[in-house]
């Protein structure tokens, strides 16, 4: 059995707090929020702690579960790392690149497994998407977006997000990935775009977003995303992806809205067309919900772990992404083009 920590207690440690809790495989050892927070039923039996590192010491975990604020991501993984546990870890892996590869060499040099968390690389819907355009063949177009119209307590855990990461490399990575997953290509440069549309943040800080990325095999990609009450829910789900042979697409339904979190990894109908021959609608009904793929994300960790998985291009790809992300970044902030 996995001896599980889990830090951070937010919408997505909750959620796989709850997957360890339903998987034999693991037994919940701990759980680490800095301020009292309120829990399911389920997880109010476990040992609560408020400081990370008493926790660590005092729990002996097997794996670490970061789902902490992004600053944080990178210290609390090298510790767990070098206190003797294997680590899952919530997108973005960190905040800066040098951050990100100093994770990853301290899993390679103690040998233990990093999973970065890009929950869609676990939804049959979307690895059904990624195969049917790498089917189609390149070079491609990409064209992605996640806007929120965001409000309440969402609003209030955006801007806490934002006093850190901007939308585009929170969100953008998970994206980004996709591309990746596609196009074997490597990325060559990207241009940022970006707006403040609120007093609420802080002024160096945009809530507004999009990029574009180009790859060394012709293929471009856009992504686009915005958090807060100002944006619009039209048009704030685009998912396609275009070839010199067809296109795959994700259709939402009219009654999909941005502020409903499993509307962010569901696909429901997904549109293969082929130039010159029409097109074909798969349905995605039973596609599953958000906790069911938080729990397929765990299952994952747990073969990884006791399977001795080769991660070695799940952690290039994560540090991938995530370049890309900061370096759109970089450009809105420079109003300059980022090679890379």
């Amino acid at each position: 059995m996995i001896r599980v920590l889990v830090a951070g207690l937010g919408n997505m440690g909750r959620s796989h707090a709850l997957a360890y809790h339903h998987n034999p495989e693991f037994e919940v050892v701990g759980l680490v929020n800095r301020s009292a927070v309120d829990l399911p039923d389920t997880l109010r039996a476990y040992p609560r702690f408020s400081d990370y590192a008493r926790a660590l010491a005092e729990t002996k975990p097997d794996l670490v579960c970061v789902a902490t604020y992004s600053d944080s991501h990178a210290d609390y993984a090298v510790a767990a790392m070098e206190a003797g546990a294997h680590v899952f870890v919530e997108k973005p892996l960190a905040t800066t690149v040098a951050d990100a590869a100093r994770v990853i060499d301290a899993a390679q040099r103690l040998n233990r497994k990093l999973v970065v968390g890009y929950i869609l690389r676990h939804h049959p819907s979307w690895q059904r998407l990624i195969a049917e355009a790498r089917a189609l063949g390149g070079p491609y177009v990409f064209r992605l977006n996640l806007n929120q119209q965001s409000s309440g307590p969402t609003w209030e855990v955006h801007k806490a997000l934002m006093q850190t990461t901007p939308p585009i490399v929170d969100c953008g990575v998970h994206y980004v990935d996709v591309m990746l997953q596609i196009t074997d290509a490597a990325p060559v440069e990207v241009r940022g775009m970006g707006l403040r549309l609120s007093d609420e943040i802080a002024p160096e800080m945009y809530n507004y977003g999009h990029f574009q990325v180009l790859f060394a095999d012709g293929s471009c990609g856009w992504y686009e995303a915005g958090w807060g009450p100002m944006m619009s829910d039209t048009a704030f789900f685009v998912k396609d992806v275009v070839s010199p042979r067809g296109a795959v697409s994700i259709r939402m339904p009219d009654s999909a809205r941005s502020d409903d979190i499993d509307t962010h990894t569901q696909t429901s109908t997904l549109r293969v067309h082929r130039a010159g021959q029409g097109h074909q609608d798969l349905s995605m009904a039973d596609e599953p919900g958000h906790q069911d793929l938080c729990d397929r994300e765990q299952a994952f960790v747990a073969a990884a772990i006791t399977g001795n998985a080769d991660l070695t291009r799940h952690m290039t790809d994560a540090l991938r992404s995530l370049a890309i992300c900061l370096a759109a970044d970089e450009s809105v902030r420079s109003g300059q083009p980022v090679i890379l």
